[in-house]
This record gives C-alpha cells, structure tokens and sequence, in this order.
C-alpha cells in the first residue's frame, strides 16, 4: 500500500470574504473527489480571505499510479482560473 501525499498552498485574489473563498474551494475539493476519488481538507489558513493550503491523498498499490493522479490533480488545479498555485509538496509514505 502507498499512499500519496499533496500540499498545496493557493492564492485566491479575487476573495474579499472567507465566503467567497471558501465558495472556491468548496468547488475545488468536490470536483478533485468526484473525478480522482481522494480525500481532500483545508489544512491550514483557514481564516485567511485569499490564502488556503489543501492537503490531498490517495492509496494506491502502486507508487507509480499514486504520483500519477497526484500530477492529474496537479494540473486540474492550476487549471482553475481563480487560484495560482504558491507552493506544492508532494511525498508518497509506504504503508505496511
């Protein structure tokens, strides 16, 4: 068992509300769910309006396969318009 391991810290610009921000991640979190089917939370910032940090992660048997949806859920992020990446970390944990 692997399991992969994403941080990802993002810019909101256009929030001027915890309500418009999380309006957008709220949207992010339930598209990555439905289309990757990974567990996906706000780990930190959350009382920041324009700035969140994503924590996501899948189980695979396969490191291999466990990057590759990482790097899918990679670019369906930077391919949202209201958000720029800041940060990514990506790490796959060995399970027993």
């Amino acid at each position: 068992m692997i399991l992969g391991v994403l941080q990802v810290e993002l810019w909101i610009g256009e929030a001027s509300s915890l309500k418009d921000k999380r309006r957008v991640l709220l949207s992010i979190k339930d598209r990555l769910r439905r289309h990757h089917n990974v567990s996906v939370a706000e780990v930190e910032h959350q009382e920041a309006h324009q700035t969140a940090v994503l924590g996501i992660v899948t189980v695979s048997n396969s490191g291999r396969h466990a990057e590759s949806v990482l790097n899918r859920i990679m670019d369906q992020i930077r391919s949202y318009p209201q958000v720029v990446v800041n940060d990514e970390q990506m790490e796959l944990v060995p399970g027993r």
